[in-house]
């Protein structure tokens, strides 16, 4: 009983902080709670050859709930481009289930390098990235969107993260306004985060904590999602009375770090 309430105390406060940063910095939950949950599992016991697996399916459900609640948020100020989400639904979301069948096949130290190297990524276009930089003045169609859609999808998905982390940079890149950009983003996470939760739901996952199913565990889902529809807000007023660009730059760097980490962890097996 003592670890259980240990769990849940813990997985409380890394959805308070998770929900915070998420309003703050506007990025997405996920990039948070996959290394969060990695810790928290490991020092409460449950060691797994599949235990990142169990952290990118857990996060990947909590992105369902708040990205839902983030898109119809986005959507009562019109900011959501729904051209540009029909567009690249069905490349997005066959590249999450190609990202599923993935992950499924990687070990847990294989899945750690990988996170490690694209949060590097994130982490250092958060804190060198220029509003300014351009790779055209519209969003991509025919075979270029093709290509970047599935390629957005997986990589999402071998991160446990929504549409945020790539999304935003991809389509502020191609001209998209960046209100616009964080809220069409919103959509991403839902098109990443149904199909691979769905997979995630079939890859079973060894020592497993209680109310596990397949990849995802219902305790984690359930008080992280509590705690993130409370704290978002406090972290979105936050963010107006302080400077965003600083802080992005500064949450870059603690990135830079949790990733370096992740590959260390990785490298000493």
């Amino acid at each position: 009983m003592m670890l259980y309430l240990a769990m849940g105390a813990l997985l409380l406060v890394i959805g308070a902080i998770a929900g915070v940063l998420a309003g703050l910095l506007g990025v997405g939950g996920g990039i948070v709670l996959v290394p969060a949950f990695f810790y928290a599992f490991q020092v409460l016991g449950y060691e797994s050859p599949q235990l990142m697996q169990l952290c990118l399916g857990t996060s990947l459900a909590t992105i369902i709930v708040t990205s839902v609640r983030s898109v119809m948020s986005h959507n009562k100020k019109g900011a959501v481009d729904w051209d540009i989400l029909r567009g690249w639904a069905i490349g997005i979301a066959f590249g999450a289930v190609i990202g599923v069948s993935v992950v499924a096949s990687l070990r847990s130290g294989a899945l750690q390098a990988i996170f490690g190297v694209l949060a590097m990524i994130v982490a250092l276009y958060m804190t060198f990235g220029r509003s300014t930089w351009r790779l055209g003045e519209e969003m991509p169609t025919g075979p270029l969107r093709a290509i970047l859609s599935p390629i957005l999808g997986f990589l999402s998905v071998l991160m446990g993260i929504g549409g945020g982390s790539f999304g935003v940079p991809t389509m502020s890149l191609f001209g998209v306004p960046i209100h616009r950009a964080v809220a069409t983003a919103a959509g991403f996470g839902c098109l990443i985060a149904v199909p691979s939760v769905v997979g995630f739901l079939l890859v079973e996952v060894a020592l497993a904590p209680p109310l596990t199913i397949g990849s995802v565990n219902l305790v984690a889902f359930g008080l992280v999602i509590a705690m993130t529809l409370i704290t978002t807000p406090y972290g979105a007023a936050l963010a107006h009375k302080t400077d965003a660009q600083r802080l992005k730059k500064v949450f870059g760097v603690f990135l830079f770090l949790v990733a370096a980490n992740m590959l260390r962890k990785a490298w000493l097996g």
